[in-house]
């Protein structure tokens, strides 16, 4: 059964107050310091793409529980003759891919980090229905604040298949510390840089976990 409860805005418990610590120390001055740069950036969304600015999706974090995450829009509202939506490669804008290539659409999810529901490194908050998908080992990644980049973010991203990801999320809540922290951070800069490891080949967005089949959800 999916866990339908809401995380509370604010410190948790049970995460540890150094981790909290880091994250105020450097989203607290980065957002004074890029405020102009998340400016131009939502005048150039509105411009190009059209409002909403931003959009709103809730996703799982600590212990499964849900919140609001946020992001640039990347995407354009288009339908099908059934008006069902087209394809996310067919909505993904020039510019939106842009965004998504300089992980400049995940900007606003340091409001989030703000609020207590993440954290700057953490495994990246996925879809809702995956918690029924996860087995037991998988499940760990939510024993930790979800992240805006993570340890499976710069050894391979999208690059990975489910199965790898999983597996170096679970490593780094078994191994967190806040010098493991710094590393993912500086190493997050360079893979920005370079963009690797963006989206797979031939798909706009990672492929849906539909569950491992040799590692049933619970067990």
């Amino acid at each position: 059964m999916v866990n339908l409860n809401f995380v509370k805005p604010g410190l948790i418990k049970g995460i540890p107050a150094s981790k909290r610590a880091l994250d105020l120390l450097l989203v607290i001055p980065g957002l004074l310091i890029i405020s102009p740069l998340i400016g131009l950036i939502a005048f150039l969304v509105r411009q190009f793409i059209g409002t909403p600015i931003l959009f709103k999706q809730i996703r799982p974090g600590y212990q499964g529980k849900l919140f609001g995450v946020y992001k640039f829009r990347s995407m354009r509202e288009a339908y099908d003759v059934e008006g069902r939506p087209l394809p996310d490669e067919q909505r993904l804008t020039k510019f939106g891919r842009f965004l998504r290539s300089a992980s400049l659409d995940e900007l606003p999810e340091l409001v989030n980090i703000l609020r207590g529901e993440m954290s700057l490194v953490g495994p990246r908050p996925l879809l809702v229905q995956y918690l029924e998908r996860y087995s037991s080992e998988q499940a760990r990644r939510h024993e930790v604040l979800p992240g805006l980049t993570g340890w499976a973010q710069v050894n391979g991203r999208n690059n990975l298949n489910w199965e790898e990801k999983f597996r170096l999320d679970v490593w780094y809540v078994d191994h967190w510390s806040p010098s493991l922290d710094l590393k993912i951070l500086c190493m997050t800069l360079w893979k920005v840089i370079r963009r690797e490891g963006i989206s797979q080949a031939g798909q706009a967005t990672a492929e849906e976990f539909m569950g491992s089949p040799l590692d049933p959800p619970g067990k």
